[in-house]
């Protein structure tokens, strides 16, 4: 699985099934725990292992079987020493063991998908129903625009306070998301929704105050800040960021009587404080769980009917040629929260309702989504089209480190 968050749900379901025979792995258990579950594996005392990416260096004695949870998740891949990714090693222990591997997710990374629909290394099996025969929320995207426009300045539009006032006089939970990059600084216009983007990449320039420079970090392409919107004119440009401590404190303004818990890399900290949160939440003594990413994937919660996106522009305008494929499954995943039982709403607040990624997500619709979105990927050449490549250089001295830089080049 791609989040330590969701251990605690996956290993209640696989005790109630498969009793004692399971195996824990993940980087909150301490030395000592991590050396008992290590040697069980190894003694081979349990047929399942379940755990994060790095549970997939399990010394899994006689493998049959690797399934990859949710497997569009950028989590799967190791930012820091060693540097893996958990897909790939998957791949290579499946083909050294000769047993299956299996690739699951609503929202599939883009790149699997277009691999699994030419059939020649993957197969694809679609599930067309929701568990349970339940049936998918109805989504409302919500137009920030035209909430400025009537004097609306809060976090919340007003869509989403009457839905919110709904749901806690009707005494059903709420999930309000907020991206965890949402510091990430864009420049966007407040009239038209127009990002400023790089001419040569066409992904969305970052602000970088020290230099007052906007910059592409991709080609390393520079911009001056504009003082006008390039598309109408408007001199209503902002730069974009917020976060989930301010979105709480503005729900305890609006909504005093609402109890809130906020799921963030703040309040998550000390150990087992995931599964403390969750089942907080799950026993439905919280109204509202406001969270980053740890909140959008795989969560059962029953009395969960209403999901709010706070600023869905925060993923469609990360530096970042996935930012479309990114937003899709975010808000398809996170959508997928809201009515698990019971007929569930979902409200998406942009400054780009009409965007692709907006009516796709609305429709939550893969397929469409992935057909709009292969053409551009050929037309830019980005993958699945070729390989992207990143050499990287890093040391204590600066100037030795540039020296080093040029002469490889």
């Amino acid at each position: 699985m791609p989040e330590i968050s969701l251990t605690p749900q996956m290993v209640d379901r696989f005790l109630a099934r498969f009793g004692e025979q399971i195996a824990i792995l993940h980087s909150k258990l301490s030395m000592g725990e991590r050396y008992d579950e290590w040697q069980k594996i190894k003694k081979n005392e349990v047929k399942i292992v379940i755990g994060a990416r790095s549970a997939i260096f399990a010394p899994v004695q006689n493998l049959g079987m690797i399934i990859i949870d949710e497997e569009h998740d950028m989590s799967y891949k190791s930012e820091t020493t060693p540097r893996y990714n958990a897909k790939e090693l998957a791949g290579y222990l499946a083909k050294k063991h000769q047993c299956p591997l299996v690739l699951g997710s609503a929202t599939p990374d883009l790149e699997s998908y277009d691999e699994a629909k030419k059939g020649e290394k993957a197969h694809l099996y679609v599930l067309k129903n929701r568990a349970n025969q339940a049936q998918l929320p109805d989504v409302k995207i919500v137009d920030l625009r035209q909430e400025l426009a009537l004097g609306n300045k809060s976090m919340l539009s007003f869509a989403l306070q009457e839905e919110i006032q709904k749901n806690l006089q009707a005494k059903k939970q709420i999930i309000l998301f907020l991206n965890r990059r949402g510091y990430s600084t864009f420049l966007m216009c407040r009239d038209c929704g127009h990002v400023v983007k790089c001419e040569n990449c066409n992904i969305s320039l970052t602000y970088h105050k020290f230099e007052n420079q906007l910059k592409c970090h991709y080609c390393g392409s520079e911009k001056n800040v504009p003082s006008k919107c390039q598309e109408c004119g408007s001199e209503k440009i902002k730069y974009f960021g917020t976060g989930t401590q301010k979105l709480e404190e503005e729900v305890h303004k609006l909504f005093p009587e609402a109890s809130t818990l906020r799921m963030d890399i703040d309040t998550v900290t000390k150990k087992n404080s995931h599964e403390e949160i969750l089942n907080q939440f799950k026993n439905e003594s919280i109204d509202v769980l406001i969270g980053t990413q740890m909140v959008v994937k795989g969560h059962h919660f029953p009395n969960v009917t209403l999901v709010g996106v706070v600023a869905a522009d925060g993923i469609l305008n990360l530096e970042d040629y996935r930012a479309s494929e990114k937003t899709f499954q975010t808000l398809v995943q996170v959508a997928g929260r809201s009515g698990r039982e019971e007929p569930g709403r979902v409200i998406v607040q942009t400054y780009n309702p009409e965007h692709y990624v907006m009516i796709h997500s609305k429709n939550q619709d893969y397929e469409a989504f992935y057909q709009t979105e292969i053409p551009l990927r050929k037309m830019l050449k980005y993958p699945p089209f070729c390989d992207i490549i990143v050499i990287r250089f890093q040391g204590t001295n600066i100037s030795e480190l540039k020296k080093v830089a040029r002469n490889s080049i």
